[in-house]
């Protein structure tokens, strides 16, 4: 997948800072080493003359440069049996006088022999997916803060207990989160403000993220803004809507807030049933009812939008309001 040049910059940043600090830290144990071990520095100086001296040899086309070079050859390598023998002796080895790179395939570069290296696609995929989850409240949220004890314990007016059904949602959530394994069926999140949708999909991102996924997270009217005006430059571009139909696990917030008109109801269309056809699921969340949710969308939308998904009701009352009044 292709990246805009912002996203590149960064992850050379990234790649930069980690071929500086492999050399910062090689430096400072090969300083200790030699305080300890001065016949280390020693031994490495005649490894490089040793070096130099066999290309010297070879430059001056001495006439009997395969006997030079056969003996420089035994030298080189009884120098490397000493420092080798040497630092075991005292607890090192001769990798603790070298750069150790976080990708020892590329030596952090990005790049062998011209091709993009795995850990240069793994950083630009992570480097979008944060510039994406930025804004959102992701650390906000986790199955261990969110309390039951707020919804009433009491029936409805429709005879449902709030405890008991959101009980039920909590556990479902918590299991999809562990058992998410990048694709299955998505959940589709209905019910009135405060009764906790956004933080129950913002936990199973939490724990989805634990176990190595990749998540996104949008609330619905931000990200349309953003495709309606072209905002295809530093933080939103083609590439970028690529990965919100790529990702692991999307969580489409606050459905049903943005500007109802056909270009939304497109735009929401098309990125929930790209993924479904790519088998990746959605959390989509929304303060309106199903009807609502009729009306703002055609029955087209509706029908393959939750259609393909798992459906909770919310229900009880406002946490915000309950937890300020007993605060």
């Amino acid at each position: 997948m292709a990246y805009n040049r912002y996203i590149y910059d960064k992850a050379e940043n990234v790649l930069s800072f980690r071929r500086q600090k492999a050399f910062q830290d090689a430096e400072e144990r090969r300083q200790k080493i030699y305080s300890k071990l001065p016949r280390v520095r020693e031994i490495e100086r005649q490894l490089a003359s040793t070096g130099f001296s066999a290309a010297k040899a070879v430059a001056d086309g001495s006439s009997d440069i395969k006997t030079e070079l056969s003996k420089l050859k035994e030298t080189n390598q009884r120098l490397q049996t000493e420092l080798r023998i040497l630092l075991v002796k005292n607890g090192y080895t001769t990798a603790d006088l070298e750069e150790q790179y976080i990708c020892p395939l590329c030596t952090d570069h990005g790049f062998v022999d011209g091709r993009m290296c795995g850990c240069m696609k793994n950083l630009l995929r992570e480097i979008t997916f944060n510039e994406l989850n930025s804004l959102s409240p992701l650390a906000l949220a986790r199955f261990d803060t969110f309390d039951l004890s707020y919804y009433p314990n009491t029936p409805d007016e429709n005879g449902k207990v709030p405890r008991v059904r959101m009980e039920k949602i909590f556990n479902f959530c918590k299991n999809y989160a562990e058992e998410f394994d990048g694709h299955g069926k998505s959940v589709y999140m209905e019910g009135g403000t405060g009764l906790g949708k956004t933080h129950l999909s913002l936990a199973i991102a939490n724990r989805v993220i634990e176990r190595g996924f990749g998540v996104i997270y949008c609330s619905a009217p931000d990200i349309l803004e953003k495709m309606r005006f072209g905002n295809f430059s530093k933080n939103f571009s083609r590439e970028t809507l690529g990965h919100l139909e790529e990702c692991d696990l999307l969580i489409l917030d606050d459905l049903g807030t943005e500007f109802p008109n056909p270009f939304s109801s497109s735009c929401v269309y098309n990125l929930v049933n790209k993924r479904i056809l790519l088998q990746k699921p959605t959390i989509m969340n929304t303060n309106l009812s199903h009807e609502q949710i009729k009306k703002f969308y055609t029955e087209r939308f509706l029908s393959r939008m939750i259609g393909e998904q798992i459906y909770l009701t919310f229900i009880g009352k406002d946490v915000r309001i309950t937890r300020g009044r007993m605060k």
